[in-house]
Order: C-alpha cells, then structure tokens, then sequence
C-alpha cells in the first residue's frame, strides 16, 4: 500500500431501502476483500444516525457499499459532501440523475443513445386503463434490482393490478425484446460485455439467488454488437457524470442487428460481490476483487 493510500475505510452497508439484504450482501463482501487488501475497515449499517457514526469512526474514505433509495440516489452523497468525507462511486448529480430513470432518459437522448418510450402515470390511471399499447413495462422509475417491475403482455387480458407499497407514480414504458446484456465502466475504460441468460425476465430472484441466472463473459455476440454496447457503456457514463464504476444494461433484440440495441438504464453502484456482474467483467480483466476495490478506495474523492 503507497504511502498516499488511505488507512481506514468505513463501509457503508445496509441501510433503509428496499435493497437492504443486497447491501448487507454486498458490503460485507468488499468489507472483507478490503481488510485483504490491507485496509483498517469499519462496517456502517447506514440509519438515521450515519453521521453520528461517521464522526465516531474517523474514516479517511467512505466506500458506498449502499443501494437503492436514499443510498445511491445523492442523498448520502450530499451528506458526505458536507462532511468532506472522500467517498467511492458518482456524486450528488450524477447519482440523482442516474436514479430517476426518465431523467436518465433525457439524458440519453441528448447522447445521441438508443432507449424506448416511456411516461410517468400515476396507479390508478395503470390499473384502470392501458397507458399505451401492449406489450409494456411498469416499474418504479427511481428504483433498482428490477424492484416492483410487472410485465403487461400483448395477450394481457386487463391492466395489471399493483402492489399497494408501490410508489403512487410509476414508470410505463414500451417493453424490448430480445437479450439481456450488460458492460461495466471503470472510469474511462469500459470493460467487456455480459450475456446475461435466465429462463424468464431478468427479477431480483434471477439477480440475486442462486441458479438464478448464467452469465456468458464475454458474451458471445458479434463483433459490432460487443463494440456498441462498450461504446454506449462508455458514453452513459460520461454523458451522466458517473465516477469510479458504474454498469449499463441493455436489451439485444438479434432480428435488427445494432438497431436492435436499446440501453435501459445506468447503475451508478453496482453490487459488489464478488461473483456480481461489474466484479466479475474486472475479473475477466485481470483484476482481483480485492485490487478493484483498491482502485475504488484510492479513487474517492469529494467534489465529484
């Protein structure tokens, strides 16, 4: 470890949104890859005290081990912008707009990037009417791991009834076949380019059990396909203003070539286990969990 590498680092895990489990998963994971790396760790389950536990634990960085509402969308960011505490992943903006998944869209489309249609409407309006034409998507529009995502068929019979803990706005949007891919940022270098292979739609139980999903690295697609995706990967990062590693999905519909790429969104703090998918292209790389997690730790900064 350089001289200039910080000491001790406080892991932020847990915390209050509905990808807690995940985060607990997660940081524990870059926690214990961390301590191998030579690191003086403090594990934080993030609550209502985080900046009481920040002062009592002095870290030199922050790693954002964090996911979902209130833990990747600026709002811990904005707090360890005001403590000056140097912290892994995107900033306040970045992370804000990555988030919401129709200001992304704004964002892509300024890019110059491939996406599909959506609208916000509000639960009673989806349940009550199709919003636009079958086959379509509803899903939250500011949260992650495919949480509450319903799939409304061209064959649907009526609107889909919802959950009541979802939010009362939603995102609709125009559903995209074909195959699920995804590439992985560090900074300024996309990394490769993941076929993700499950027996149905890609749900937080593909994600995160067991079994639940193959993932083909590097995907084995054509050449201009895997050369799209890397460039769109990149160009989402920077377009977004993500720092450190961020991960961008995509659907592959193969009937139309490079047309049929569409990206769905851009996740600003990917999971980190060592067998999730952004450490698992840094593995297909030549880079050990434990030095990746050094590459975040030594590249955390405020002002980002």
């Amino acid at each position: 470890m350089s001289s200039k590498t910080p000491k001790t680092v406080a892991v932020l895990l847990g915390g209050p949104s509905a990808e807690r489990d995940v985060s607990l998963s997660s940081g524990r994971e870059c926690a214990a890859a961390l301590r191998t790396a030579g690191f003086d760790v403090v594990e934080i389950d993030a609550g209502a005290d985080l900046p009481d536990q920040l002062k009592a634990a002095k870290p030199d960085v922050v790693f954002n081990g964090l996911h979902g509402r209130w833990c990747e969308d600026g709002v811990v960011q904005g707090l360890l912008e005001w403590m000056r505490i140097p912290y892994t992943h995107s900033g306040v903006m970045a992370s804000a707009i990555a988030m919401d998944k129709q200001k992304t869209k704004e964002i892509y489309h300024a890019a110059g990037l491939p996406f599909v249609a959506s609208v916000l409407a509000n639960k009673d309006e989806i349940e009550a009417s199709h919003v636009m034409e079958p086959p379509y998507v509803v899903k939250p529009f500011n949260e992650g791991s495919s949480v509450g995502v319903y799939i409304v068929t061209e064959r649907a019979n009526g609107t889909p009834t919802l959950a009541p803990d979802l939010p009362e706005t939603l995102m609709v949007e125009t559903y995209a076949p074909g195959r699920e891919l995804t590439t992985a940022v560090m900074n300024d270098r996309a990394l490769t380019v993941t076929d993700i292979i499950t027996d149905g739609w890609y749900d937080y139980a593909a994600k995160y059990e067991t079994g639940g999903s193959r993932h083909v690295i590097p995907a084995d697609i054509p050449q201009d396909i895997f050369d799209a995706c890397m460039d769109y990967a990149q160009r989402a990062h920077d377009a977004l203003g993500c720092r450190g590693m961020s991960r961008t999905d995509f659907r592959w519909d193969e009937t139309r070539g490079v047309d049929g790429i569409i990206l769905l969104e851009t996740n600003t703090q990917p999971g980190m286990t060592p067998t999730s998918l952004a450490p698992e292209q840094a593995a297909h790389c030549g880079i050990s969990f434990p030095d990746l997690m050094t590459w975040m730790v030594e590249d955390a900064s405020c002002d980002r």
